[in-house]
């Protein structure tokens, strides 16, 4: 971590992160509203994973979103790449060594609500690791019995909430499944999956959430809508769609994050 630390540290010349954030699949444009960008590939950083997913671009950019310091992470890595749940650890212990202190979360997701469609934005509330897999699974210390009952932080919420009001854009709230991937869910695991109370079904952030609080860090995420699950529609799914339809809701969320973290909110 140290040696990733140092360089990020060399990079930014002075800035001072407060914000981490992790930009899903199709959710890179977000960058573009980064003023001041320093611009990083995760091939510069020791240890930093690389995302093999197109949609990702794969580099770290840290600026100012409105009036606010952040670092972003344009790409992430997923378990159904390598098998390894702990694939995220290093990007997020190197912001927590970087003194950031609240982490944000995107991800594209599958709905299972006909009245959130796909282009919509739903906060994250609660998760259900389907997987059954954990980062924490090999960590030494007594510190990898973490707590989730209040994974994601109460005043976050609001404070995108909030946002999202004083913007007139949509925000929806429920429960996030993950899934491992990378095949989609079938019809019978969907319905499966609603009757278990998930309101959206992906395959990424759950792990990364309970890193983050592994690690002290306070979180907020958010889904970008592409589809509805499998069976709603009678159509097959893609990750093609993905693709097309997250900039449709990133465009609503960067509105959202762009308020809730650059418009001078007393947020930590």
């Amino acid at each position: 971590m140290k040696a990733a630390v140092d360089l990020l540290v060399e990079r930014l010349n002075g800035l001072m992160p407060r914000h981490g954030i992790v930009l899903g699949s199709g959710l890179g444009s977000l960058v573009n509203e980064v003023r001041d960008a320093v611009r990083i590939p995760y091939s510069d950083l020791p240890g930093f994973p690389l995302s093999g997913v197109s949609g990702h671009a794969g580099e770290i950019v840290a600026g100012y979103l409105g009036r606010t310091p952040v670092i972003m992470l344009a790409g992430r890595m997923h378990y159904y790449e390598h098998g390894d749940a702990n694939a995220m650890r290093k990007p997020i212990e190197v912001l927590m060594g970087l003194g950031v202190k609240s982490l944000i979360l995107t991800n594209a997701a599958g709905s299972l609500r006909e009245d959130m469609a796909p282009g919509s934005v739903m906060q994250i509330t609660d998760h259900i690791n389907f997987s059954g897999k954990n980062p924490l699974i090999g960590e030494p210390s007594d510190g990898r019995f973490v707590g989730m009952t209040s994974a994601y932080d109460a005043e976050l919420q609001a404070a995108m909430r909030a946002a999202a009001e004083a913007e007139g854009v949509p925000l929806a709230q429920g429960v996030y499944m993950w899934f491992s991937g990378p095949s989609f869910e079938t019809p019978a695991e969907i319905r499966m999956a609603r009757i278990l109370g998930a309101d959206a079904v992906g395959m990424s952030t759950v792990p990364e959430v309970i890193l983050a609080r592994f690690y002290g860090l306070r979180v907020a995420a958010a889904s970008v809508i592409t589809n509805y699950g499998a069976g709603m529609t009678g159509g097959e799914l893609s990750h093609e769609e993905t693709k097309d339809m997250a900039p449709i809701g990133g465009k609503r969320l960067a509105i959202i994050l762009k308020r809730m973290i650059g418009g001078g909110n007393d947020i930590e």
